[in-house]
């Protein structure tokens, strides 16, 4: 379900405590807003609660830019919680990296095109030409910038500024296939949506639907993740599956893998877009 567009989202984590839903609810309450959504969750071995709230900003009567420290004020502070605070009708900005695979790429493209998404997309970076010609038939501004061993430090600064200058909220590795550095992905901490097969590990490499077909695998997948600096190790935002049989080639595999790949990483991006996804202590909970 997509939120009234003149409201608040609150997403939250802390010790779990008696009493959070009431405070939470309460501070809500007091300030004129309508609760519209909530959703909340205790992982038993972590002794973490975690809870993603929405409200209608309609009749709430603390500008936008106090509710933070107010909040804090309240119970953020009290509780020792750590959140952070969204507003629907702030249209996202989503950078798209990709090089030459291009079927999440065009998937993408089109949800953009068609008005699917509530979302902007106004650069993409490549480390090849190749995608140019699409990119600029919708008026995004596409910058190529090819990383080796010798520059990709100069080429990661270069990513780094034109993300800051066009004001990009998230990132999308639509296929992107180069490895971003430790000093890229600490600057933007679970704010880079990656897509990969679910093979890894355990058919890692460049062949790895050759590797899954030599193996006679059962099930083929698609992982979205949060990118850390751990390779392909970040919290999962979505997964899927489908099975496949000793009658299917891998010409077979592929283009069912790619198929699993674009519809993850859409549904990565919508909740994300969504502000459902709450990460913390290297997974996700997805509301």
């Amino acid at each position: 379900m997509t939120d009234h567009l003149n409201s608040a989202i609150l997403l939250i984590h802390c010790p779990d405590q008696r009493g959070i839903v009431r405070a939470v609810t309460d501070f809500i309450f007091r300030h004129g807003g309508n609760v519209t959504a909530l959703d909340q969750y205790v992982d038993p071995e972590q002794g973490m609660f975690l809870m993603r709230v929405a409200w209608s900003l309609d009749q709430f009567d603390l500008e936008r830019e106090d509710i933070d420290a107010a909040f804090a004020d309240a119970l953020g502070r009290e509780m020792q919680m750590e959140w952070s605070l969204e507003f629907t009708d702030h249209v996202q900005r989503m950078a798209l990296f990709v090089s030459q695979h291009s079927h999440c790429f065009y998937d993408i493209l089109a949800r953009y095109e068609t008005g699917e998404w509530r979302v902007e997309i106004p650069l993409v970076i490549s480390n090849h030409e190749t995608l140019r010609p699409a990119v600029e038939r919708l008026g995004i501004d596409f910058h190529c910038l090819p990383v080796n061993k010798e520059n990709k430090a100069q080429q990661e600064q270069k990513q780094l500024e034109l993300l800051q200058h066009y004001g990009v909220d998230f990132v999308v590795l639509a296929r992107y296939m180069q490895i971003l550095s430790e000093d890229f992905v600490s600057a933007w901490p679970h704010k880079v949506i990656n897509i990969h097969h679910s093979f890894l590990p355990a058919f890692a490499g460049a062949r790895p639907y050759h590797a899954a077909y030599e193996r006679g695998v059962k099930i083929i997948g698609a992982t979205s993740h949060y990118v850390t600096a751990d390779l392909d190790a970040g919290p999962i935002i979505e997964q899927d599956v489908v099975r496949v049989s000793h009658e299917h080639s891998i010409d077979d595999l592929v283009r069912k893998g790619r198929d699993l790949e674009k519809i993850v990483l859409a549904r990565a991006i919508w909740q994300h877009l969504q502000h459902r996804v709450l990460a913390y202590r290297n997974r996700t909970i997805v509301f």
